[in-house]
Parts: structure tokens; sequence; C-alpha cells
């Protein structure tokens, strides 16, 4: 409950700051693991992420960064990834972690919209980088984990480069940085809907209270475990499992990606009681034949977006139970189904978080029953317990948060006990395997193609329960379209999720009155099995 006006589950919004509550962590809990970092077995405790992360911290400030620096991180998941977040925050630096299958415009983008100053990269994502260096001249210093600055003689850019191992300085106290509370931490990029990909930022608070209400919610303990393979360029990763684990004090198990076929053996060897799953995942581990071993286990909780139709049935196959969580990294964490909630609510996003409103509303932002659909919309009754809106696009801020309730662009019901269900998007946005994907983003790169004259890009549905990516394109006059050769221009120019994997040409797309394209037309009308479809045709597109 909160008691008083700055107070969280007990915890002084004031104190949380990565400086104090890293301490704090470290003088309590000591020696105990808090990272399991299972592809090479290095375990870090409390103690350990507290003095690594500021010597690493020292080693940024060597190299000019310093509060309000902005710090792009282009890392897979590693213990080097999570430590340069925490160093970052010591000195009141903005970490912008960047998805690792960024490139071409949309890594760009990203790099020169976020005024990021500084590049951490592993190595083997350099060519991404390499690309698009030369468009963006901001980036003056350049850290590389993994591989030999000696392979980059020959770039012809002008970064200082070191390696990510010089960071590491002597000193293992914090550098003596005044970090306050409401000092922005990240900006997270969420994917454009109906323009570019938004930057959104989050201040030093509220990664830790979105942390504490992950814990309250969910009723997670010290003795958890949690067994992380999405990646923690996300959200849901890093403020919705490790900030929540460092803040009940348990520990995390952390893999590199999701792999279907190390999944089980990974949460049995690491101990984990809990994990996190996107829909995807979940149809990918059900889809696998049934084995004796399937429930010898120790989760007792699951989280999915969403649990899907068969959820009792995989609950009762693996030994475990769903919980869900609606969250957004526009706003943060606001429902929670947890294991107290009622089976019968098992698939709803259930009901909402301490602190949070919510209401569903008709078009012009006026609340309706229980039970009729409508856009969810939400705020916090806690000061700094949600993001700070959209980085540069003051318009974007203004319009989501107009009316005084944050706008999700969700669809949605809320039911008689007060639970929410999600039902759909009005947001122009595609959700593919987990990755949200902006339709102007790819309409961008196909618009470029010399053969486009006109291009909408729209969700189609897919046997995995998401989306999948198809594209209705008007050509220019003497042209024909050549498939395989446009599938090479956008994975040479967008990350590999994001590629169309239907394509279609119109004489027109649809428009109305105001000439703005009707995708809902598009995707009412449009039989997949009429299309030309990249997988049918045995093109398959590869993480680079």
């Amino acid at each position: 409950m909160i008691t008083g006006n700055d107070r969280w589950f007990g915890h002084q919004v004031r104190s949380l700051t990565t400086r104090d509550v890293l301490r704090e962590r470290a003088d309590r809990l000591g020696n105990k693991v808090f990272l399991d970092y299972l592809p090479d077995g290095r375990k870090f405790s409390y103690q350990d992420i507290d003095t690594q992360s500021s010597r690493i911290a020292h080693g940024f400030v060597a190299l000019g960064v310093g509060r309000g620096s902005h710090v792009a991180v282009l890392m897979d998941n590693s213990p080097e990834q999570l430590l340069t977040y925490f160093a970052l925050g010591k000195i009141g630096a903005l970490a912008v972690p960047l998805n690792t299958a960024s490139r071409g415009r949309s890594l760009q983008y990203l790099l020169d919209h976020s005024d990021a100053t500084t590049l951490v990269i592993d190595y083997s994502l350099m060519p991404s980088y390499l690309e698009v260096a030369a468009q963006i001249p901001a980036i003056k210093s350049l850290i590389v984990l993994g591989g030999q600055l000696s392979g980059l003689e020959s770039v012809p850019f002008q970064q200082e480069r070191v390696c990510f191992e010089t960071l590491y300085a002597q000193d293992d106290v914090a550098p003596d940085v005044d970090v306050v509370f409401d000092d922005p931490a990240y900006i997270i990029y969420t994917s454009g809907t109906t323009g570019p990909s938004k930057g959104v930022v989050l201040t030093q608070a509220q990664c830790f209270l979105w942390g504490l209400s992950h814990a309250q919610a969910f009723g997670q303990r010290p003795d958890d475990v949690a067994y992380i393979c999405l990646p923690m360029f996300h959200t849901n990763a890093l403020q919705g499992a490790t900030y929540n684990a460092l803040m009940v004090g348990a520990s995390i198990a952390l893999q590199r990606r999701f792999s279907a076929s190390n999944f089980w053996n990974d949460v049995r060897a690491s101990g984990a009681t809990l994990t996190n799953l996107l829909g995807s995942m979940v149809n990918i581990l059900w889809a696998a034949t049934p084995a004796e071993t399937d429930s010898r286990n120790q989760l007792r909780m699951c989280m999915s977006a969403p649990i899907p139709s068969f959820g009792t049935a995989f609950e009762q196959r693996f030994g475990l139970r769903f919980i869900q969580s609606y969250s957004l990294t526009d706003f943060g964490p606001t429902h929670a189904y947890s294991l107290i909630d009622p089976l019968g609510k098992l698939g709803s996003c259930g009901r909402p978080r301490i602190g949070i409103e919510a209401r569903i509303v008709d078009d012009k932002d006026f609340p309706l029953p229980p039970g009729q659909r409508g856009e969810l919309v939400v705020r916090h009754s806690m000061p700094w317990a949600h993001s700070q809106g959209y980085y540069k696009m003051p318009d974007a801020t203004a319009k989501a948060w107009r009316n005084g309730w944050f706008h999700t662009g969700d669809i949605g019901l809320i039911d008689e006990d007060g639970y929410f269900w999600f039902l759909d998007r009005v947001k122009d946005a595609i959700r593919r395997r987990g990755e949200n994907i902006s339709a102007y983003e790819v309409e961008q790169v196909l618009l470029a193609h010399p053969a486009v004259r006109d291009a909408a890009v729209f969700a189609v549905k897919s046997s995995m329960s998401e989306d999948e990516v198809a594209a209705a394109l008007v050509l220019k006059p003497g042209h024909k379209l050549d498939h395989v050769e446009m599938i090479r221009h956008c994975q040479d120019l967008m990350a590999y999720y994001m590629v169309p994997r239907y394509l279609m040409v119109m004489d027109d797309l649809p428009r109305n009155s105001s000439q703005k394209v009707e995708k809902f037309k598009l995707r009412e009308q449009i039989n997949v099995d009429g299309l030309w479809d990249r997988e049918q045709a045995g093109i398959v597109v590869k993480r680079r």
C-alpha cells in the first residue's frame, strides 16, 4: 500500500537512484548471487554488480561521459550490457538501448534522433554500425566489447575507439556525481505507429518503481530465480524482470537469447522459479513433442502476453501457472493477473495495480460502462511512477496525455469485476514474434525502391497467434515487381523481423475522403492464400 506522499511499498521514492539502490543491495545481500550468466557460467554477486558497475562508471567519466550524456548501447544479453546500464545510471548519463537487429535507415534514425555521442557495441554487430557510421558524425566515442580493435584500422571514421575491458578502473566506489531520482536514466525506443519510432524517457526512480510494482503484484520472493532469455534492450526483460529481481533481493539466470531446444534445460539447470515469455514462444514450446520430463522444473509462474487459448492445458503439461502483466514502455505497468486471481479470469490482463486508475473511453474520451469496447486510458496517483513522455516529440506526448489520462492506443473492455481484456490495437503497429514493428518505417524502405510509387504495410494473422507483415505496393509506370529483389532490398535496409512476408501489387490503395489509406480494408479483404509468400518461395531472411 502507499503511505505518505513519497513512499512506495516502504521505499522512499527520493532515494531510488542507481547508486543508492545498488549500494544498499550490496550492503544488505553482499555475496548472494544476483546474476548467473548461463552461456559461460560467470556468476556475479550483489557486491560484484555494485563494485564492477562503479569501476565502469569511472571508465566512462575518463572518456568524457557524464551527467546528461546520451550513450547508445547496441549489445546482446550479457553481464557487460547490464553493467553498462548501471554504470551510466551512477553518473547520471542516459542509456539508449537499441534493438540489435536494427540496421540501415532504422539504425541511423535511432542514433541520430537520440543525440547519442557514445556507442557501446558488441564487436559482432559492428557491420551494422559501419553501414551508417558516415551519416552519424555526432558519435565521438566507440566502445567495443569482444573482437580486436586492430580489425577496425581500415575504417575511415574518426571516432575514439576503445576496448570495453579498458573501462574497468581501479576505484570501485561510485563516482561523486550528484544524481537524483528524477534524472532521466533511459531513452527506450518503441515502434513508431503513424510516424517514426518514439524514444520514451524513463527516470531513475521509475525503473525501480516498475520493479517494485512487479514484486508486489505477483508476490515475488527473495528465493526466486528469474530465467531471462528475452532481450534486455526491451522493458520486458529489463524493467519487467531484472529490476524486480534486484528490488526483491532475488536472482536472475541470463541467457543470450531464446532457444526452444535449450529452454527447459536452462530452466532446470538454473533452478528458475519465474520466467517471461511471448505468445509465439509459448506456441513453439507447446508444439514440441511431449516428454515425460515436461513438468520436471521449478517454475511456479510464467508471465505470457498473450495467454493462449490452450493456457490451462499448457499449465498442466509443464507444471506451472500463467500470470500476465499489461505494461507499456510508453507508460509503465498498469494491470496484473496473478496467482491469486480466479482461474476464470485467465486470459485477461488482470486488474489495476496499486496507484493505477484505468477506464475504457469512447473516441471523445468519455468513460464507457463495464463490458463495452473502447480505448484503455490510465493514470498513476504516484509522481515519477510512469514514463515522462517522448524524447523531442512534445506534440506526440501531449496527444498521448490529453485530458489528463495516458491513451494506450489499445482497445478492450473492463468487466464487472474490474478485469481488463485486451481486444485490439488502435495504433498502426504490427506485433511479430515479440517485436513491435512500425508500419511507417517499413513503408519508408519500400518507398525508397525505384519501382515503388506507393506502399501500405499491414498485419495479417499467422499460425503463431501473432502477426505477419504484408505489403501492398503501387508501382511506377513501366515497372514490374521482382519479388526476390524487393525482399533483398528490404533485408539490406531494415531489421530481419521487419521484412515483409507477403507482397501484392495494386493499381491504387484504398483511401477515404481525406486520402488516408484505409488499412482496415486491406486487412479485411485480403486473403493471404492469394499473395506472394516469401516463405513458400523458399527465401530465408536471417538474423545478421
